[in-house]
């Protein structure tokens, strides 16, 4: 099999063929590496790169398949991870210049879990400062670009991430999510990717465990590859509050999907979605009509407004953790970063609670939609990938149009799906995005799937070589 082919076998099918002593660890490392040096000089998708380590841990999981250990389910496969997620002994660097000399003293929980999975981790991929825009770039790791077109983004803030995967450098990504971070993306390079339930992934990283927005979720070119990971890093931690108790998670997205009530938002609220963008998502969800799914068009005013309630929380959350960085490092940091920080600090105290206040009340008003529907289906993004000259700070107007669908859901804690919906007519990919109730992603993994099974958008490779 040549190189690439390698490179662009699904998870699943790398894993198993590991087990079967049918693919060395170390071939499957060594070509994705060599791929990686081929591509990251133009697509800038490593802030990181992990070539000795990545090489080490291959040898060694090769070692433990000829000694017929107990392997994991990861065990050999390459995954890259976001450079705000730890990995002890590393740089974490998200994006900024002011964390150049940070280095991890431990493993995150994700981290550890992925290892003990036995995982090949080949790098830490690029976002942007602290995470803050949809598109990728940063004073740190300079400009990320999209596979499909190299004037474009590959989306935000795991822009690095979504532009390894489509690019075939690593079968699985693990991104983050605080506005849209993973489903953005996943939108603009033609890969799926999910932020779960607020609690079903540890997210013990995060300083406020009770008021948080943001998730970490797998990435990948497949449902069974995204499904794969999320089995690897689900499940409970002491340090997370919302991770205790949370049900146990069903994976059977083989299973015959029952007949679903999906309700179709067409336009988010107020804005309104691109012709050809609704035109192609249209398609995906018409599709699902014709194997018997009922489809209902939906224009909640719930919907309407939301951005202000999350640019309240999400500016202050940037003032109240990097004002200080603002003192020592001026206007090294992106101006777009300082003028969020400076947004979030004009917010008197009753502005926050307020904003925490139409949260709920905005989560339970989509409650009360899944009284009537199964799942709800929209764009990911309401226009094709952008241009890389674009701004996408959390705080601009670009966002709250941009992004319309997105980060409604953060404030929720409703479990989110972007998958592929096809590709415009100048070649660019546009996103589906599948919400569920609490808890239901084996419900949106499921009609992915089915999506998948369909269409095959998945098995199309990027113009760029």
């Amino acid at each position: 099999m040549e190189n690439d082919d390698l490179c662009f076998l699904p998870a699943t099918e790398v894993a198993a063929l590991i087990r079967a002593r049918k693919l060395s660890p170390v071939e499957i490392t060594d070509a994705v590496l060599a791929r990686a040096a081929r591509v990251n000089a133009s697509l800038n998708v490593f802030a990181y790169p992990m070539d000795k380590a990545a090489r080490e841990s291959a040898r060694n999981a090769e070692a433990a398949v000829m000694a017929r250990a107990n392997l994991g389910p990861l065990h050999g496969v390459p995954i890259t991870i976001k450079d705000n997620i730890p990995i002890a002994g590393l740089p974490l660097g998200h994006g900024s210049i002011a964390m150049k000399d940070s280095i991890a003293g431990v493993d995150a929980v994700l981290t550890q879990r992925i290892k003990a999975a036995g995982a090949v981790i080949v790098g830490k991929t690029t976002l942007p400062e602290f995470a803050h825009r949809v598109v990728t770039d940063s004073p740190a790791y300079g400009v990320t670009r999209n596979p499909w077109s190299l004037d474009h983004t590959p989306g935000g803030s795991s822009g690095g991430a979504s532009a390894a995967l489509a690019a075939g450098v690593a079968p699985l990504a693990v991104g983050t999510d605080g506005g849209g971070s993973i489903r953005a993306p996943a939108s603009c390079t033609g890969v799926s990717g999910l932020k779960a339930t607020l609690g079903r992934i540890p997210f013990e990283i995060m300083p406020d465990g009770f008021a948080n927005y943001a998730f970490a979720g797998p990435m990948a070119r497949t449902t069974a590859d995204v499904a794969l990971l999320l089995s690897v890093m689900a499940g409970p931690h002491r340090d997370d509050p919302y991770t205790l108790g949370v049900p146990s998670l069903d994976l059977s997205i083989g299973a015959p999907v029952n007949k679903l009530r999906i309700g179709w938002i067409e336009h988010f609220g107020r804005y309104r979605t691109e012709p050809e963008v609704a035109q192609l998502t249209g398609a995906m969800v018409a599709s699902l009509q014709r194997e018997g799914h009922s489809v209902e068009p939906v224009a909640d005013p719930c919907f309407n407004d939301i951005f202000q309630t999350y640019v309240v929380i999400a500016t202050t959350a940037h003032a109240a953790r990097l004002s200080s960085l603002v003192d020592i490092w001026g206007d090294k940091l992106t101006a777009t970063l300082r003028k969020s920080i400076a947004r979030g600090a004009g917010y008197l105290a009753v502005y926050w609670q307020r904003a925490h206040d139409h949260r709920t009340t905005l989560f339970r008003s989509v409650q009360r939609l899944f009284e009537r529907f199964d799942l709800l289906l929209m764009p990911t993004l309401n226009a094709p990938p952008a241009t890389l000259d674009a701004d996408g700070s959390v705080e601009s107007e670009i966002y709250a149009e941009y992004a319309a669908t997105l980060y409604p859901f953060n404030l929720t804690g409703h479990p989110a799906a972007s998958v592929p919906a096809g590709f415009t007519k100048s070649g660019l990919p546009v996103g589906l995005q599948i919400v569920a109730p609490w808890f239901a992603e084996t419900t949106i993994l499921q009609v992915a799937a089915e999506l998948e099974a369909l269409h095959r958008w998945n098995e199309r490779r990027p113009p760029f070589h």
